[in-house]
């Protein structure tokens, strides 16, 4: 794996190694090109292959998706290779509920070596679990990502993701170990003490949501700091959507590169798919993951470049291998080679997801939009999409806060901003939002993922 060929070229750089071995490392570095940079028909046969016994192994272990192929007519004998992906059923989160806690399971319960759980507003948790060589592959994911941005052994891995339940922490953390690079598990909270380790311990890589970095950036300005005075190079954020306005105002604010991550909880964790130095789309790591962009609507494959609905299968994983996951993320996907020289197919920053998109009289609403918007007209990311319902009409509020620059009590000027971002608004969005904009820090901060939208209508 390419931390394997980072660390070993680093010993034979020390004179570390005998020539014996700087043979065999030799051949592992051509090994891993020829994973990671490898021709796109080499790859499919891969992954048809891992397909092929993947699909044959859930089958004869996991119940529940026995049953469900037997009701689609779809046995491991019809799953010859990718081509024949498109027969396999889909798996919803609702399947995965319903199934609590083990039912999806593949491995007996013995070979679990770690049990995470996703956070959800409703029912209970989502349980997912891994074996020891799924906590490889994790490792060995993020791996990829510390390494396309330079990261290596001389730095230092702030992670202020949240440890626990939570799967955030723990993938970067344990590719962070596996290249050598000293990691600062400070989880995720205490902004005062993340300042102040930053600046004592030189962290040159922090790992946490976007909008927890956006308020970092903005507690150092108010602590009299600027980036100069901490040794952050680099940063790696996901866990939420974020803009490529937002990733500027984080670069600006703490000197960094902003890099995305993509992941889920029930697919694997942070990881799944990484930024590289070109920052232009997220490598997939397709030699563990297929990835599909489908028609929300008709469960149909899109062509690249058009948006859908992000759906993974998982080829290498053991103890929870999720078949056809439909995540509710909308996407693209680019196939074209990256300038790194990876082959491994990009994905888009997700746009929204179906079951985050708001309808609001009768038109479609991304809280991505509208943060986009906010930076482009010189505001912060710190917003709330109130919606409600008024004589069976349905509202539409933003508040909106203001920078303490820009911060006045002339009832008459800040009216004029509103309606200044009401108009930036519509021309976006397509329906009208009255804009509140209230005092600098009035918003309630999230050291996690923020909570941006309060929706009131009772719509069932």
């Amino acid at each position: 794996m390419l931390y394997n060929v980072y660390i070993i070229l680093k010993n034979i750089e020390s004179g570390l190694l005998k020539n014996t071995e700087k043979e065999d490392i030799k051949q592992e570095e051509v090994k891993v090109q020829n994973i990671t940079c490898s021709e796109k028909e080499e790859l499919k046969k891969l992954q048809g292959e891992r397909l092929v016994k993947q699909f044959r192994r859930v089958y004869e272990n996991v119940e529940f998706y026995r049953n469900r192929c037997k009701e689609a007519g779809v046995t491991p004998d019809d799953i010859k290779g990718l081509e024949d992906l498109h027969k396999i059923p889909f798996t919803s989160k609702d399947d995965l509920r319903a199934t609590y806690p083990y039912g999806l399971f593949a491995v007996p319960m013995k070979d679990v070596v770690r049990l995470h759980a996703s956070s959800g507003t409703t029912g209970k948790s989502i349980v997912v679990g891994y074996t020891q060589n799924d906590l490889g592959i994790w490792d060995d994911c993020c791996a990829r990502q510390l390494v396309s941005i330079g990261i290596g052994q001389e730095d230092f891995v702030q992670n202020a993701y949240g440890y626990g339940m939570f799967t955030g922490g723990f993938g970067l953390h344990g590719g962070a170990t596996k290249i050598g690079a000293t990691v600062i598990p400070v989880s995720a909270g205490n902004t005062p003490r993340q300042l102040t380790f930053m600046q004592d311990f030189g962290s040159t890589l922090l790992c946490c949501t976007p909008s927890y970095a956006a308020y970092l950036g903005e507690s150092l300005k108010e602590a009299g700091l600027s980036p100069d005075d901490i040794k952050l190079k680099a940063g790696i954020f996901g866990a939420e959507p974020w803009t490529e306005e937002m990733r500027r105002d984080i670069e600006k604010s703490l000197g960094i590169k902003a890099y995305d991550v993509y992941g889920l909880t029930e697919v694997l964790g942070p990881g799944v798919a990484f930024e590289c130095s070109e920052q232009a789309g997220m490598h997939v790591n397709e030699d563990h993951f297929i990835i599909e962009i489908i028609d929300p609507e008709t469960g149909k494959q899109v062509p690249d470049g058009q948006k859908g609905e992000l759906v993974f299968t998982a080829i290498t994983k053991e103890a929870f291998p999720l078949l056809r996951f439909r995540t509710k993320d909308i996407c693209m996907v680019n196939s074209e080679l990256c300038k790194c020289g990876r082959t491994f197919v990009r994905m888009a920053k997700p746009m929204g997801r179906t079951d985050d998109m708001l309808i609001i009289r009768g038109v479609n609403v991304f809280p991505s939009q509208v943060e986009t918007v906010l930076l482009q007209n010189g505001y912060p990311p710190n917003y709330q999409i109130i919606v409600g319902r008024e004589n069976n009409n349905d509202t539409f509020e933003i508040k909106v806060e203001m920078v303490p620059e820009k911060f006045s009590d002339v009832v008459a000027e800040i009216n004029k901003e509103e309606k200044a971002l009401e108009a930036a608004l519509l021309t976006v969005l397509q329906i009208k939002a009255k804009v509140k904009l209230v005092a600098p820090k009035s918003i309630a901060r999230s050291e996690g993922k923020a909570k941006r939208v309060i929706d009131t209508r009772k719509l069932i």
